[in-house]
């Protein structure tokens, strides 16, 4: 038989933890680029662009659907690693805070 008032003070213990995680997730960052490195974006944990960089060779307007196309290709693989770095750190803090009840992944929670 599980012991309930212990399961209900780890949730609070991880409601915790996952709050104090979510707050720093700010200073997680993750870069993606296309184009040979042409068109680098990095995003930070809250899957907000930080920052766009451009080699200067793709700024001329006739190539403007190329250079579309290519910060669209770095977002997105930007955003595919902060995903995996924010799962990772989501994991760590809450690792070992709830018992293994299957079915119960908080892991995917976020």
């Amino acid at each position: 038989m599980f012991d309930f008032m212990n399961i209900m003070n780890k949730v609070k213990e991880a409601q915790a933890k996952i709050k104090e995680t979510q707050a720093k997730l700010v200073h997680l960052t993750a870069e993606g680029e296309a184009g040979a490195g042409m068109v680098k974006v990095i995003v930070n944990g809250n899957r907000k662009v930080v920052s766009i960089a451009m080699d200067d060779t793709l700024i001329n307007p006739s190539d403007k659907e190329m250079l579309s196309d290519l910060t669209v290709a770095a977002i997105n693989k930007a955003m595919e690693a902060i995903e995996v770095k924010i799962k990772e750190e989501m994991k760590s803090a809450t690792e070992g805070m709830m018992p293994n009840i299957p079915g119960m992944d908080l892991g995917n929670m976020f």
